[in-house]
């Protein structure tokens, strides 16, 4: 038996010299190491040896397998070596040319226009707020004075999970969210994805893009509501744009207007885009109302405080001069490329 195994690696020896590709290695490694491979063989012939001897046999078949196996391993590495070799003769490299500039892409017209706009808040003390985008039904409509029958649910087109929860048409819920835990004073905006059941069109999209603000805290005014939306408009739209109140209904709001902001194609003069008007609507806003406030948790006869809100879209919109919402969200590499 003793002599059986080391007439198997002289066998290997000789032949291993033979071998030339990975296929014939592999070929050598299963016709000694394989389930019906020669050292299988003679590990089966094992009851025919003297039990004394059994362990001494079995640890030269072990070693010899280990030998073959280390044998093994180094072919495959001169192979893989050699290969290396061959590929680097084959692929030579000119380090004098050029290198290849990397093509850089762009940032999305809603992406610039909402970083402005979180910069422009947070210069001026508001905290940024998420919340989730399927939101329950109490959230999106009943605490913000909406209650089951109310036009504006209509108005909304929501699309319904179940009678429950919602995919939020507004980032208003993260307001009534932030009330719930945090106390006065509050200085915050939402921005986030909404969601409409609308046909898509030059100014229409399913999916689209809100930032709404809340401030409370004692002895705010219309006048504070005022102030924060002059200065977002000048600082985003330029020094020179004027602005209007008019008076309006939101049902969490009281009393609720939508701000105009001049034109920024024809500064106030009237043309095409303005349809002669000279502004252009931009948000809407109002203080919030009593029962909001109570039901947020807040105390309507200590605190008082204003909302606001706008689609992000028309914004960048407005701001870059884009006639169809649809560019905003199709990704195509050329359009993206004019904001770089």
């Amino acid at each position: 038996m003793k002599d059986r195994v080391e007439e198997i690696k002289k066998e290997f020896r000789e032949k291993i010299d033979l071998v030339k590709n990975e296929e014939e290695i592999e070929k050598l490694r299963v016709n000694y190491l394989g389930k019906k491979g020669e050292f299988t063989k003679v590990l089966r012939n094992m009851g025919k040896v003297d039990p004394k001897e059994r362990p001494i046999i079995g640890k030269l078949v072990n070693e010899a397998k280990v030998e073959i196996e280390d044998a093994i391993e180094g072919f495959k590495e001169k192979l893989k070596n050699k290969k290396r070799e061959e590929s680097l003769k084959n692929e030579v490299i000119d380090i004098t040319l050029p290198g290849e500039k990397p093509k850089l892409g762009a940032k999305n017209p809603l992406t610039i226009t909402l970083e402005k706009i979180e910069d422009i808040f947070l210069e001026m003390g508001f905290t940024i707020e998420e919340g989730p985008e399927v939101e329950l039904d109490y959230y999106n409509f009943e605490a913000l004075n909406i209650p089951k029958g109310h036009p504006a649910r209509g108005e909304q087109d929501t699309f319904y999970i179940s009678d429950e929860v919602v995919l939020r048409t507004q980032t208003s819920p993260v307001q009534i969210r932030t009330m719930e835990n945090q106390t006065p004073p509050i200085k915050m905006i939402s921005p986030g994805r909404v969601y409409r059941s609308d046909e898509v069109d030059a100014t229409h999209s399913p999916i689209f893009y809100q930032v709404e603000g809340l401030v409370i805290d004692k002895g705010i005014t219309f006048g504070d509501l005022k102030g924060t939306l002059e200065e977002l408009v000048k600082r985003l739209y330029g020094e020179d744009t004027k602005t209007k109140f008019r008076p309006h209904h939101f049902a969490f709001t009281e009393p609720s207007a939508e701000l105009d902001g001049t034109c920024f194609v024809c500064h106030g003069e009237g043309c095409s885009v303005c349809k002669g008007e000279g502004f252009m609507e931009l948000l809407g806003c109002g203080m919030v109302h009593p029962d909001v406030l109570r039901r947020g948790g807040i105390d309507p006869d200590v605190y008082s405080g204003f909302a606001f809100g706008f689609g992000l879209d028309r914004m960048a919109m407005q701001k870059f001069g884009i006639e169809d919402i649809r560019l905003l969200y199709e990704g195509d590499i050329r359009f993206l490329n004019q904001f770089k």
